[in-house]
């Protein structure tokens, strides 16, 4: 249970409790504005090629064309990115012209602005609305845009929205105009929204530098728990009035809870723009994020007009703090940490990359699991669903803007400059975000990067991106010397060098851990990328997926396994070997202490981890086992901590193949039925024990029942798929209605493979679907004593007389009001005032009342509005470190109700519920921590609420220093 404490407002500029919400749908406390932001993904009627034809006529037929859903690639593509011989400027392939067209209903509201929204669309995109042209985004690809369509719509009816996604080369527009070391492809390929909002209303983002939502933290105090936060809220007033507004900025905790309230006030004059920047802190109970602890609050910023809540955004952050510590290497709150991890290209097999969100979650999901704390966007501003996934899950993120190797002409940098700053703007809030590349890659630092981004957001590090190849170390105006770290380097070690990009494994990571001058390395590449790379001998049908960890399909290669055992402390075993005749030794990748190897049952040893130098600080090297011969049969690797089994695995030689496996990787995620949702599957050929026969050749072939559909067919080599190395990948788009499907994967000869699907609903009205609660309570801290008592700063003083009657009014709630006095008529109740006990509080806990009463000491409340409640209360017994120096003691000679008897233990008592606490006592209490309990009750608006505090083994005084009483939802 959250604490009043937690709850509090910090802000007294005043207290705002929500209203009931009128919008269906919305949880408790979220504000119901003029704001609404649906996903148009589905739906769209698409054209592929004729650049120059008028298909934005808004009477034109499009009932022949294909109906398709967003994530949406210009065409599927085969492995062999369709036998095409292009090369690295990509001359041909995907250099064409989508045509995508779709009606949209605007509201009728025509003081309203209304946005299409789009995260990324390949390349430069034409939007026409009605048929009458609204404008171009020609910076590139890669990063969001939005198009102002009001004056261009038809308020309360159907309008017609034609977009032309123009994929052909640009000397202007980065990547282009090459070459680049991966595949451009086309098509509207991540999500588009239609916006209405007020005309004051908050920016998206990306519209200017401070924009949106801005979120910092000027200071975090990672030891005592505190991070002073500082809101930007940039808006803009599109009416013809000036309009008086407040901006109401709430940072919720997890469940929900407002930590910190801000509130201001401002005129935006008509036309205009203007910034609330609001500061606060949270002071207490600060979750801070990590790696480990990836921790996230929400920031509601929401705009009131004359009472009416008009538009709200929302953003989440986490609390850290970050450096690279010139001496120790890169530090996450205060610790230090070796980053480790891999580049990642959004390509996808298939479907290239037009990934819908869920895929993009996965791929960062499996970053977790193998272990890899850090991640490089290569070599572009990547989705945001992938930023979301990495502050959710704890990955580090090193984000940088849409290069490769040549430099273009000055329109080409302008875009370049604006590519990154949109980036930052885009992504700034995301706490997984902590390095920019401020560089061209290969070619090392870009100072107008470095300097865009730092103006952009002076908080983060800046990197270059230098290779050896084209040039030494180029470090430059860059916080961090980023090298591709392939082979020997000129590297005068005067400062550290972060391999973003390197070879992976253990002998290469073993490099980086035993030298602290090399604080990090981002392995190429997480999974295979397409590319026309022309460095091996190619040939038609031959697959042009290049490197990678994992496969264009996300199932794990050779020796990916090692990861985990060095990364994560789950205790686990994997055997990297086969367990057959052609088997040279066995390899073992584990976090345990040793190993036991058994055959057929039978122990053949216990062994421990290379002591290899080549592995010389890693903490687990792989364990190598030459000793033990072939034996056909069960091979069982246990990992062993002080002699105990903690981790076990078992494999078996490789019989005959008998059947199809078909495995779908769900965990983790839901298939949405949103028409365009893809869940993975990969069918194994497998003998009788379940073993992969990994020499199999043949073909799987794949069907569906039910609303959902695999992608790709025969012409693509997607269905039938040809096995490699004993399996068969599949992709699987649910339709639009939510159902179980059955995907079925044949191979003539063997035993079907089948798998059950469900799909889940989708609700493309993204502020229902994505609103969470905010219990934004009225809260009152009390610090009670007498008259000279030192008052907590945000606290309220309640100063009363010995053994005389003391009630105060709850401020918040007209007409209610709390007493404390003795349970009887016998009992006495004394006010101590200044103490001085140390700790944090203390002027809260270094004085209160003392009551004496067989009966205990009472508490009531009158007039509390219906609802539940929270009181936490304080209970100790001060004792003062007064000295010398302190002018307080002479009152103290004269203090004696600190040496009156006390009870030890306090019985809590309200409403039927009881609860007992030790009772806290001294004058130091730095580093402890006091006795406090919290106690629900419920009002009915009518009867008083009485909580009774009572000596459970006498009649002894009992302590009570103050209190917090705060509304429950």
């Amino acid at each position: 249970m959250k604490t009043p404490l937690h709850i509090f407002l910090i802000t007294s500029i005043c207290i705002l409790l929500l209203e009931g919400i009128a919008h269906a749908g919305l949880p408790y406390g979220y504000p119901d504005t003029d704001r609404s932001r649906l996903r148009i993904n589905d739906g769209w009627k698409f054209h592929l090629g004729d650049p120059d034809a008028k298909y934005f006529r808004a009477d034109l037929d499009d009932s022949g064309w294909e109906t398709v859903n967003a994530p949406h690639t210009l065409k599927l593509t085969s492995l062999s990115l369709d036998n095409l011989r292009d090369e690295k400027t990509q001359l041909i392939f995907h250099r064409d012209v989508g045509w995508y067209r779709r009606d949209i209903e605007v509201e009728p509201d025509s003081s309203k602005r209304v946005f299409l929204e789009f995260e990324g669309a390949h390349q430069v995109t034409d939007v026409w609305v009605n048929g009458k042209h609204v404008g171009q985004h020609a910076v590139g690809g890669y990063t969001p845009f939005h198009f102002d369509i009001s004056e261009f719509v038809n308020y309360g009816t159907v309008n017609q929205v034609t977009l032309r996604l123009d994929n052909r080369r640009r000397d202007d527009v980065p990547p282009d105009p090459g070459p680049f070391d991966y595949v451009k492809f086309g098509g509207l390929y991540r999500d588009v929204y239609l916006v209405h909002k007020n005309s004051l209303h908050i920016q998206f983002n990306w519209e200017r530098l401070e924009a949106g939502i801005t979120v910092t933290t000027p200071s975090v105090d990672v030891l005592n728990k505190n991070a002073t936060t500082n809101i930007k809220t940039g808006v803009v007033n599109s009416g013809s009035n000036a309009r008086t507004i407040s901006a109401v900025s709430r940072v919720i905790d997890k469940d929900g809870f407002v930590v910190l309230k801000l509130v201001s006030e401002a005129t935006v004059p008509a036309g205009g723009e203007y910034t609330f920047n609001q500061i606060g802190g949270i002071e207490e109970n600060l979750e801070l994020w990590g790696i480990d602890h990836p921790y996230l609050y929400r920031v509601n910023c929401m705009l009131v007009e004359n009472g009416k809540e008009i538009d709200a955004a929302e953003t989440r952050i986490g609390v850290r703090t970050f450096e690279l510590d010139p001496e120790e290497g890169f530090k996450l709150n205060g610790k230090v940490i070796e980053l480790i991890g891999m580049n990642r290209h959004q390509h996808y097999g298939f479907i290239g990359d037009a990934m819908p969100d869920s895929l993009h979650y996965k791929d960062m999901l499996q970053f977790k699991e193998l272990g890899f704390n850090v991640m490089r966007t290569a070599h572009y501003p990547q989705d945001n669903a992938i930023m979301d996934a990495c502050d959710e899950l704890g990955i580090l993120a090193y984000e940088e803007a849409p290069t490769w190797i040549a430099i273009g002409n000055d329109a080409w940098m302008d875009n370049l400059e604006k590519g990154s700053r949109i980036m930052v703007r885009n992504h700034r809030n995301h706490p997984s975000l902590v390095i920019w590349g401020a560089g061209i890659n290969h070619r090392g630092y870009v100072p107008r990067l470095h300097y865009a981004i730092k103006q952009e957001d002076p908080n983060r590090l800046t990197a270059s991106q230098n290779s050896r190849w084209t040039g030494w170390q180029t470090s430059g105006v860059t916080d961090i010397y980023g090298n591709m770290n392939y082979g020997p380097v000129v590297w005068d070690r005067q400062e550290q060098l972060l391999a973003m990009e390197a070879w992976h494994g253990a002998e290469e990571v073993a490099k980086y851990k035993r030298d602290q001058m090399m604080p990090g390395i981002i392995s190429w590449t997480a999974h295979g990328y397409y590319t026309f790379h022309e460095n091996w001998d190619w040939e038609p049908g031959q697959s042009r997926i290049r490197f990678g960890v994992l496969t264009e399909f996300r199932h794990p290669k050779e020796k990916v396994f090692w990861y985990p055992s060095e990364m994560t402390d789950a205790p686990m075993v994997h055997i990297e070997s086969d367990w057959s005749a052609d088997a040279e030794g066995i390899e073992v990748y584990s976090n345990c202490e040793e190993v036991e190897v058994l055959v057929n049952g039978e122990s053949r040893g216990v062994f421990q981890p290379s002591d290899d130098p080549i592995y010389m600080g890693l903490d687990h090297p792989p364990i190598l086992i030459k000793s033990v011969p072939f034996e056909a049969g069960k091979l069982t690797v246990n990992g062993l901590i002080d002699g105990e089994v903690f981790a076990t695995q078992t494999i078996h030689t490789p019989g005959e193949a008998v059947a199809v496996k078909l495995i779908f990787d769900t965990a983790g995620r839901d298939w949405k039925a949103d028409g365009a949702d893809i869940v993975v599957g990969h069918a194994y050929i497998v003998d009788a024990n379940g073993t992969t026969i990994e020499s199999f050749e043949g073909e799987v072939e794949f069907s569906v029942s039910g609303d959902a559909t695999i992608i790709g067919d025969a012409s693509i080599g997607a269905n039938p798929f040809p096995t490699r190395i004993g399996m068969a990948p599949v992709l699987v788009k649910a339709g639009s209605e939510p159902e179980k499907v059955v995907v079925t994967a044949r191979v003539k000869g063997l035993k079907s493979g089948k798998a059950e699907l469900a799909s889940v609903s989708f609700n493309p009205d993204m502020i229902v679907s994505l609103a969470q609660p905010i219990y934004d309570m009225r809260s009152l801290k009390v610090d009670m004593g007498a008259a000279d008592q030192l008052v907590q700063f945000d606290w309220i003083p309640w100063n009363g007389e010995d053994n005389a009657a003391a009630t105060m009014e709850i401020p918040w709630a007209e007409g209610a009001t709390v007493s404390v006095g003795p349970a009887s008529e016998n009992g006495i109740i004394r006010w101590l005032g200044e103490m001085n006990v140390l700790g944090k509080f203390a002027f809260v806990y270094g004085e209160g009342v003392l009551g004496v009463d067989e009966n205990g000491l009472v508490m009531e409340f009158h007039g509390l509005p219906k609802g539940n409640y929270a009181v936490k209360t304080y209970h100790h017994a001060p004792r003062s470190n007064t000295d010398e120096m302190d002018p307080n003691q002479e009152k103290l000679k004269d203090q004696n109700i600190v040496q009156m008897p006390y009870a030890k233990k306090v019985q809590v008592s309200v409403q039927g519920r009881e609860k007992v606490l030790s009772v806290t006592e001294g004058k130091d209490m730095q580093y402890a921590t006091v006795a406090t309990t919290v106690t629900g009750f419920t009002s009915d608006g009518k009867n008083p609420v009485k909580v009774v505090f009572k000596n459970p083994d006498g009649q002894e005084g009992i302590w009570l220093n103050g209190f917090e009483l705060s509304e429950r939802p």
